[in-house]
């Protein structure tokens, strides 16, 4: 068992500072309520380790945060941490922002690439800034499940919609058509080279927070393709900055999370030899993980 705050470092308009005000988010989430526990020093708190109970934090976040009533994900899916999520949307909205502000309304759109069951992403920059967001996978079921997200929640219904990659060996071919602008694009791409470089990473995290051995329980989960590809993050998005440019006149921002530091210098090479008229990499701290966002744009 372990507890989670949040750090002051986040985003100032990331609104998931402090502690989580977990009394307050059970009274708009009661499911929530059955995964409260406490810690042995009497703090309250939920059981990080246990899929169901992440699950049910993150829908008691939406909930109480965006006033998002139905979320739920398909066993196994990714279940990603959303104060961390959030910071990216706000950071990447920077990149929009003028002498009056960061631009808010459906004359924005956002195009996430692999959007998952999830939905983040698009909930949180629809929700935030009124931006129209599409949302993009490979993963039929994963597709299905974010579309009952969209039907169940009035208040995403005409901001967000779908389309399904057909080419598993593309990006944003096959998904950006002829007509479309984007102001800005968003991916959280597979941060791993292999599934055996995943199960380490996972067994690492487990042992950094405290918790039990369990090389095939993930408190965050993911499928295959949302966890690992060949190449990792590296060649994932070095092929996302390759394609980037077919559709350099019709995308204003590009941009990726980058997990590992390490691999900034490579593609900010990546980006220049691309033609890239400017190159942002941008450091996000969440507590004390440290995470990337590189942008660019031509």
């Amino acid at each position: 068992m372990t507890t989670m705050t949040k750090s002051a470092k986040l985003h100032p308009r990331n609104p998931h500072q402090g502690r989580y005000d977990l009394t307050a988010l059970s009274k708009g989430y009661p499911p929530l309520l059955v995964h409260l526990t406490v810690t042995p020093g009497g703090e309250q708190t939920i059981n990080f380790s246990n899929p169901d109970s992440v699950q049910a934090l993150n829908a008691a976040l939406l909930q109480h945060y965006y006033q998002i009533n139905h979320w739920q994900l398909p066993p196994g899916y990714l279940c990603p941490p959303i104060p961390g999520r959030a910071d990216y949307i706000h950071y990447a909205a920077d990149l929009l922002a003028g002498p009056a502000g960061v631009p808010t309304g459906k004359q924005i759109s956002m195009l996430d690439i692999g959007c998952g069951a999830n939905l983040i992403y698009p909930i949180i920059a629809s929700r935030s800034y009124g931006w129209r967001c599409v949302g993009t996978d490979i993963d039929p079921l994963a597709l299905t499940a974010a579309q009952l997200i969209i039907d169940s929640n009035s208040t995403l219904k005409g901001q967000i919609s779908l389309r399904r990659q057909p080419d598993s060996n593309s990006i944003l071919r096959g998904i950006i058509q002829p007509g479309d602008v984007f102001a800005l694009t968003v991916c959280n791409p597979p941060f791993y080279s292999s599934a055996t470089e995943a199960a380490a990473a996972n067994q690492r995290k487990r042992a950094n927070l405290k918790l039990p051995d369990s090389p095939q329980q993930r408190n965050f989960a993911g499928q295959q393709h949302e966890l690992w590809c060949p190449g990792g993050e590296l060649a994932f998005i070095k092929q996302l900055i390759s394609e980037s440019v077919e559709f350099a006149s019709q995308v204003g921002w590009f941009s990726s999370l980058v997990s590992q530091q390490s691999h900034l210098k490579a593609l900010q090479a990546a980006a220049r030899q691309a033609g890239a008229a400017e190159i942002k990499p941008i450091n996000m701290q969440q507590g004390q993980k440290s995470s990337h966002l590189l942008a660019w744009r031509f």
